[in-house]
């Protein structure tokens, strides 16, 4: 290829900066266009053919342009946010313009990071957890706030199901205050409007999970529901794209960060908590419903029952959580169903686990 180029493009919500650099680093072109497909297309049109990489860093704005460009045969690389900033935080000021060549930069050296572009389907899918998770958060956040306001006046809700919530909310304002019942009636009818949609969600996340097989195999693991089962398969995505079924959980930040550096003491800390929050959460929920939850027995939950009596009950979900991630993905892959009766045998990472998580 005559004269290859490398592209770097800094996207913002209304504007994209383009910088683009020879094989020497010397600034070819530079110039900025509205953040849409058609528009960095035509912008990059005489550049193509040329483009070695093009870059862009990892967010909402920069995955949808990535995905959009690649429809229009443009191979964009979508590079790790995390470790792009730390690269660009060694120039002096920070623009649009100079991030741009930055990150033409880093085309051009080869050092980044990329990251995995899910699918259209599964990224609808990580959406609607979302929106899920966030209306049950409101939800529970109107129901506190219901219940502390019925208590300043002596009256209290109890136990109660979520469904039977507002009737017995409305019982205890039974010859209360006008002014006062209405205020609460208020809170009720968002409540209410809250709990059509969590409902609503929750029905399309359980027919989802019916028919997909793969998260029903993920469903014979004791502890493993159907939000569980859907998180993980939207987290991994591409199952091939990992070659050891043991770097799952390390993905997902479940195990111990590890410093040394010159003739410093090589030690490991607390766990990364790195990758996807909401798998990893989704796994230690799994976890801990094993564990605490489950009848089920399996040699998983006693391995896991054997460490929390020797160190604690965090500690067990958290390395149980870990192999669940290894345990899931070889199932995928294999197309096989949880054996109750498979070891859980210890190896030297979740040794350091095991130790990092007792001197936490």
């Amino acid at each position: 290829m005559n004269n290859p180029v490398y592209i770097g493009l800094d996207a913002s919500l209304d504007e994209t900066s383009i910088c683009i650099v020879d094989c020497d680093g010397k600034i070819v072109f530079e110039t900025k266009v509205e953040s849409n497909p058609d528009a960095l297309h035509s912008a990059l049109k005489g550049y193509v053919e040329r483009a070695q990489r093009i870059g862009i860093k990892a967010s909402s704005i920069g995955v949808w342009l990535a995905r959009e460009l690649l429809l229009r045969k443009l191979t964009v690389i979508v590079v790790e946010a995390r470790h792009m900033r730390t690269s660009l935080s060694a120039m002096r000021n920070k623009t649009d313009k100079n991030d741009a060549r930055g990150i033409a930069q880093m085309m051009r050296m080869a050092w980044f990071r990329a990251v995995h572009v899910k699918g259209v389907e599964n990224q609808r899918f990580r959406t609607m957890l979302a929106n899920r998770k966030l209306l049950k958060r409101k939800l529970v956040d109107l129901e506190n706030h219901i219940r502390g306001s019925l208590r300043v006046h002596g009256l209290k809700v109890g136990a109660i199901g979520r469904h039977e919530f507002e009737a017995r909310a409305r019982e205890l304002l039974d010859g209360a205050d006008f002014v006062f019942e209405r205020m609460i009636d208020s809170l009720l009818a968002v409540r209410n409007a809250v709990l059509e949609g969590y409902d609503r969600l929750h029905t399309m996340l359980l027919n989802a999970v019916a028919a997909d097989p793969v998260c029903r195999r993920f469903m014979t693991v004791p502890g493993v529901g159907p939000v569980a089962a859907l998180t993980y398969k939207v987290a991994i995505d591409d199952p091939h794209r990992f070659s050891r079924s043991r770097t799952v959980g390390a993905h997902f930040g479940l195990t111990p960060r590890r410093h040394q550096s010159g003739s410093s003491i090589d030690f490991t800390g607390r766990i990364t908590k790195q990758g996807d929050m909401t798998a990893r959460e989704a796994l230690c929920e799994a976890a801990a419903a094993m564990l605490l939850r489950s009848r089920r027995g399996s040699a998983l939950k006693g391995w896991g029952l054997k460490i929390a009596k020797k160190r604690s009950m965090l500690c067990a979900i958290t390395a149980v959580a870990r192999k669940l991630a290894a345990i899931l993905h070889r199932m995928w892959v294999d197309g096989s169903v949880f054996d109750p009766g498979a070891g859980a045998v210890v190896t030297p990472t979740m040794r350091a686990t095991l130790k990092a998580l007792r001197t936490a």
